[in-house]
């Protein structure tokens, strides 16, 4: 079962953040064969993290919630939220399998927040410029919350036609690189 996990940073939690950085990419390295796609997300200036994404492969809900809330950084207050849903790939790759590599070209997270029918269970067009999409589901895997992608766009604004606007109460574009040790 595919999870997508979205740590949120709480404000002025930079310094602890960095304090804990090696803690976090140890604990993130057990996880190291079922990770999908990991990386932070920053603030509208590019240079600030705001948020930590992983997309990993486990047994059940209840391994996600222990993935997601484990983490040191969880632990030791530089989240403000998670969100954690299960989530499908629909382009059956990992990250690291994206043709256009961890380098070259800007990169973003879309979160579209459901609402109604399920939209946009496909990957779009541009597939060449997916790293990860797909469905954002409920623990069953049965209702459809939204969708998840990680993509290489020239800016927030292309980044957000990925999704169909009309068919989400909301859409969110995060500056995004890829995560991990180098």
């Amino acid at each position: 079962m595919e999870f997508f996990c979205y740590h949120r940073d709480r404000p002025d939690s930079l310094a602890l953040r960095e304090e804990l950085l090696e803690e976090h990419w140890s604990y993130m390295d057990r996880y190291a064969k079922e990770m999908v796609a990991r990386g932070p997300t920053f603030t509208d200036d590019g240079d600030t993290p705001s948020g930590s994404v992983h997309i990993v492969d486990l047994p059940d809900p209840a391994a996600a919630r222990a993935f997601a809330f484990d983490e040191p950084g969880y632990q030791a207050g530089v989240y403000r939220d998670v969100m954690l849903r299960r989530w499908r790939n629909t382009l059956g790759r990992t990250m690291w399998d994206f043709p256009g590599g961890r380098t070259g070209g800007s990169r973003y997270l879309v979160l579209g927040l459901g609402t109604g029918r399920a939209a946009d269970l496909a990957g779009q067009p541009a597939r060449d410029e997916l790293i990860a999409y797909g469905p954002l589901l409920s623990d069953d895997g049965t209702t459809w919350l939204g969708t998840a992608v990680l993509l290489r766009a020239p800016d927030p604004e292309t980044a957000r036609t990925v999704l169909t606007p009309e068919r989400y109460a909301d859409i969110e574009v995060h500056t995004w690189e890829f995560g991990g040790r180098r």
